[in-house]
Order: C-alpha cells, then structure tokens, then sequence
C-alpha cells in the first residue's frame, strides 16, 4: 500500500505528516529536507502505523519536494503532445532540460505570472523523486529502478511561451518562481507500485473545464526507467532531486496548420514571430489572470493517488 507524505511550514519550523485513513500522522523527524526526511525511513514508518492522528484538511500542505535540489524535465514525451506540436514521434529523441528550483511552489500557491511574459501556459506532468545518489554510469534496470525512485508527485511544468520559442531554449521560460507547483503529497511506493507507472492518469482542467487526461500507457514515449539510464549518463542525481517526465496533448499552445508553418519558415525570424505571437494573443486558451488550475494524477481504481494541487494564476 502506497505511503503518502505531506509537508507543512510554520513559525515553528517544518512538519512532515504521513496521510492515514483517520487523518494525518505527524513524522517524529528533525528533517527539514525531502533527502533528510526520505533517509529516516523508519520515521515514516511508525508514523504509518500510529494512531495519533489530526484532520488533512485542517493542514496546509507546501511542496513536499525542498528546494534546492536539481530538477530536469524531459522534452516532448507523450505521443499525443508530440503529434499536436507538429512533429513525428518516431523522430523524438529522449531529451532533458533544466528548470530552476527556485520555481517549486506549493499545490495550493498563486501561479504568478511576470509583467512582461503574455502568453501563460500550463503542462501537468508526473514527477519523480529520487531516494538515494546516483552516481554517473550506475547500472539501473528494472530490478533495482525502486531503489533508486522513492516517490511520484503530481507537478504543473508552467511555461511563458512567448519567451520559450524565440529563444529556442527553455530554461528561462520555465524557471520563473512558482511555475512548478509541486505535490500535494509526495507518494513512496514499492516495487510493485511502481510498476503500475503506465497506468496513471494524469488530469489538468482550468475553471472546471477540462484541459487535459491521459494515460501514460501507450502515450508516453520514454518511462522512468529509460530515462534515468539516459540521464545518469552524464547527470548525477541525489536524494531529494526531481524529474518531470512530460504532458500530454491538451496545453494552450498548439501547432499551426502545416501550410502556414511552411510559409513561415521563409520569412525572417523577428518577421515570423510577430504574426506567430499576433495569432497566439487571441487563443483564450492560455491562462488568464484569475484563472483556477487544478491538476491530479491517479489511476483509474483509485490505488495509487497523488493527489490534486489547486493554484490561482496572478498577473504580476
């Protein structure tokens, strides 16, 4: 059975909290860090198994992933997203970028969007959270791919498009503070657990209506297991630090019909932009000052559950 950890901050310093069916233990643990908390196991453990118990809903959960730590994200990797971008998925390589930890937010923080930025997206994607070092060149297979994942959280990949594109990179465009909302609970899970990873569903709706939902069976390109052994290549990675493993179809931006993507093609870039961004200001899909964005993940019999982070978006 999945354990579920969620974190809390006051004047009096963290709490971690282990989410029971009476309610919420507390985690008898001087951590202050999700790579503190996730080395006393045995914490978690007896607060799994105590009685003493407060209600969920009188706490207030912040990320239960710590900030710093690395977060690496994958690049086009569910077939649906890839096909509305325009692009083959048989030409998809499995790739990464870097977002700054300083975007972490918590599941229930205002999304904030900056001045300048004017088209504001959103991607919910799964996020991993790693349980212990890895060196680079570690061996992981699927025998020993738990070991080395401690958890899942629900996470929201936000992204500035208008600074995304011209620049052909992403981190700027998605390192923004509070453009990762993360959690609400970090979930550990066993061997057997996480080998039901293709069947989670992943559900992001803005103002009630539905935006996003899909499985990752038979959408998402590259799995965890692929995509550590690529990243341990030449990335090391630590307790604590995360990995967005990317979205599916159902965000704002989409690609443009593939006779205007020729024509554009042949125009001078600052040209190209200006009418891409033109067309882009009236599609009301973006995200809009006010708006609520609920995102979860789950599977279809309620097993496995990460939760439903809940964020307002702010014009800043």
């Amino acid at each position: 059975m999945t354990v579920s950890v969620l974190h809390t901050a006051s004047e009096a310093g963290h709490s971690w909290w282990v989410k029971t069916a009476n309610g919420a233990a507390k985690i008898d643990t001087a951590a202050t860090t999700t790579a503190g908390l996730l080395a006393d196991r045995a914490a978690i453990q007896a607060a799994a198994a105590s009685t003493d118990t407060v209600a969920v809903e009188g706490l207030k959960p912040i990320s239960p992933v710590t900030r710093p730590c690395r977060v690496v994200a994958q690049m086009t990797n569910f077939e649906s997203h890839v096909r509305d971008a325009g692009m083959d998925p048989a030409s998809v390589p499995l790739t990464f970028f870097r977002k700054a930890s300083a975007s972490i937010n918590g599941p229930f923080d205002d999304i904030v969007k900056p001045a300048h930025v004017r088209l504001l997206d959103y991607e919910v994607e799964i996020g991993l959270v790693i349980g212990r070092q890895i060196p680079i060149g570690t061996t992981i297979s699927d025998a020993n791919l738990a070991d080395y994942i401690a958890g899942l959280v629900v996470t929201n990949d936000v992204s500035a498009r208008d600074i995304q594109l011209p620049q052909t990179q992403f981190y700027e465009a998605k390192s923004y503070p509070t453009f990762t909302p993360v959690g609400p609970e970090l979930v550990l899970l066993t061997a057997d657990e996480l080998s039901r990873f293709g069947d989670l569903r992943l559900r992001l709706s803005v103002n009630g209506r539905e935006r996003q939902n899909a499985l990752v069976e038979g959408d998402m390109l590259y799995r965890p297991l692929e995509a550590l052994q690529s990243l341990t290549q030449f990335q090391e990675l630590a307790p604590g630090d995360l990995i967005l493993t990317g979205t599916p179809v159902g965000t704002a931006l989409s690609a443009p019909p593939k006779p205007m993507q020729m024509v554009a093609n042949l125009l001078p870039p600052a040209v190209k932009w200006k009418l891409f961004f033109s067309r882009q200001a009236g599609n009301r899909d973006y995200l809009q000052d006010g708006d609520v964005v609920e995102a979860s993940v789950a599977t279809d019999d309620g097993a496995i559950d990460l939760g439903t982070q809940r964020a307002k978006v702010r014009f800043g």
